[in-house]
């Protein structure tokens, strides 16, 4: 095993960028995993501890030079939602937090152990970018409680902070809803007023802001409370230790391999885009090694799920990090705050809280994506809308599973329906195009029919349904050229199907013959008795051949 893949070959001269970005990013993560765990329902310092040990283990072994792993909105959303049904205060809450992040890290060891990087095509960017859309949403929904000083519940529909908000109009504590859209203007205008690094540093003015204003306004407004001074104790989740033989750990396996993948999926898409501007190359499946470590590592000092946050990445190569020595730096500084500066944050309002969190999240409100998705391809847009819509109504989990669903089910509808062309000769050439879009040259008695998909169970009738219509619709014809240039793959009924085809063609006195059809699938063919059974049809090299042979032009 390669230990700190990106300090290969480390020069002194990079020291500096190191630091300078470990550090910046330190004074970003603070107020941020303070928010973020305030937005799990957690007690302040567990979004503190999963800012330092489980950047120590992404750095050991990730190979991501610049990835900011730590504790991030959308997951702490998804670990709200999981252990909202199982306990009400903060405590008990914490206790399954940390089994939640364990459960996760199995989860994506396991991914590892099976090699699930290669898989991760098989969720499609419509269903993130709705999922993400509507979380976002959610969480800001989430925070009007916090801004306005009311006290809403966390049942209901997603619109029920805006009812209660309604309803409750006339308790609105005003000095923590003033406090809270001030804070909130401001960090939306301070990346547009400021450049570079500096421009990420709202959060930490906020916090300043916020303390200075209840300390020395003496506003009566909810604050953050007593956080813990001293590093997180090394141990296994409470939950485990003393109720393994309950159901209670078992509650948490759906939402655990949901927020693995979804966590994995937002951590490989910052680092791997990032890595096409600094040119380094990430692993995948490593990444997922790197984030299981860095998950147990949360759960062993009493934090919760983590992953690749985007703004605190940016940041990092904005700041100039050239390896993952500046997540070394960004962790040794929060354990430090934990350790003298704790108490610095005893007074920081909530309703501050409630608008870092979200000028952090409007950003991953992307509407653009499902309208550009609906007029590229209505398919797509329908897998956005219903995603989207799934995750506001139900929950994060459900929204999911729907999306991937329904975009297996519109994948293998797409496919059990192929372009199927019949072609003829362009002009003189040994090109060969679609009659209903070129001028081409065909011959009454020979057929050439090119299927733009592979053969396998969901199709193979549907391109025997259709050769059967075309032969019925020109009686003339004596020989069906199939021409498989774009089948990469023939599966057994694909093979049974042939074998049809070949036997009631013949019935008619028809000949099948095969043209440019791969090696691999050939191989496959060869395999078969159906080339013995094909003759006299034959084997053709290109479609051009076939024709000139059978008497065609």
């Amino acid at each position: 095993m390669r230990l700190f893949p990106t300090l290969q070959n480390y020069s002194r001269s990079w020291l500096k960028d190191d630091l300078g970005a470990g550090l910046i990013v330190a004074i970003l993560i603070v107020p941020q995993a303070i928010a973020y765990a305030f937005l799990a329902g957690l007690p302040a310092e567990t979004g503190l501890y999963a800012a330092i040990l489980p950047l120590l283990f992404y750095a050991l072994i990730g190979t991501s030079p610049t990835l900011a792993v730590g504790p991030v909105a959308i997951v702490s959303l998804m670990t709200l939602e999981a252990l909202a049904p199982l306990a009400s205060d903060q405590l008990t809450l914490a206790a399954y937090a940390t089994t939640l992040a364990l459960l996760v890290a199995a989860f994506l060891l396991l991914f590892y152990v099976i090699g699930l990087g290669r898989w991760t095509t098989f969720i499609s960017h419509s269903v993130i970018s709705a999922f993400t859309s509507a979380a976002a949403i959610v969480i800001v929904l989430n925070q009007i409680k916090h801004l306005s000083g009311l006290s809403i519940g966390r049942d209901g529909p997603f619109y029920q902070p805006l009812l209660s908000l309604i309803q409750q109009s006339h308790q609105i504590v005003l000095p923590a809803l003033i406090l809270g859209l001030i804070i909130l203007l401001f960090l939306l205008i301070w990346p547009r007023i400021t450049r570079g690094s500096l421009a990420k540093t709202g959060p930490l003015f906020a916090v300043a802001g916020g303390i200075l204003v209840v300390t020395v306004g003496q506003i009566n407004i909810d604050t953050v409370g007593d956080i813990p001074s001293g590093l997180p104790q090394f141990q296994l989740p409470q939950l485990l230790l003393h109720h393994w033989q309950q159901l209670e750990w078992q509650q948490l396996l759906p939402s655990a391999a949901i927020i693995a993948l979804i966590g994995y999926l937002e951590s490989l898409s910052v680092a791997s885009a990032m890595a096409l501007q600094t040119r380094s190359r990430i692993e995948p499946n490593r990444e997922l090694l790197a984030l299981g470590l860095a998950n147990a590592a949360a759960a062993l000092t009493q934090a919760y799920p983590v992953a690749g946050g985007f703004g605190r990445s940016m940041v990092n190569l904005a700041a100039g990090a050239r390896t993952q020595l500046a997540a070394v730096v960004t962790a040794v500084v929060v354990a430090l705050v934990c350790l003298f500066f704790s108490d610095w944050f005893t007074q920081l309002p909530n309703t501050v809280l409630g608008a870092i969190i979200i000028a952090a999240v409007l950003p991953l409100i992307k509407w653009r994506d499902g309208l550009h998705a609906w007029r590229y391809q209505k398919s797509d847009g329908l897998i956005w809308l219903i995603t989207f819509s799934a995750v506001l109504i139900s929950n994060a989990e459900t929204g999911i599973f729907i999306g991937i669903s329904l975009s297996l089910l519109l994948y293998l509808k797409r496919t059990s329906e192929p372009h199927i062309a019949e072609v003829g000769r362009y002009q003189d050439s040994d090109h060969f195009r679609n009659i209903q879009r070129h001028e081409v040259t065909t011959s009454p008695e020979i057929l050439l029919i090119r299927v733009d998909e592979n053969l396998y169970f969901a199709n193979s009738q549907f391109l025997q349904d259709y050769i059967n219509q075309r032969i019925s619709q020109s009686p003339q014809v004596r020989h069906v050229i199939l021409i498989g240039s774009a089948i990469n793959h023939i599966d057994f009924d694909g093979y049974e199907t042939l074998q049809r085809m070949l036997t009631q063609l013949r019935q008619k006195q028809i000949l099948l013959h095969l043209a440019e059809f791969k090696g691999p699938v050939m191989d496959q063919l060869q395999a078969s008795d159906l080339l013995s059974k094909l003759a006299p049809g034959q084997v053709f090299f290109t479609a051009s051949d076939a024709l000139r042979q059978l008497g065609g032009k």
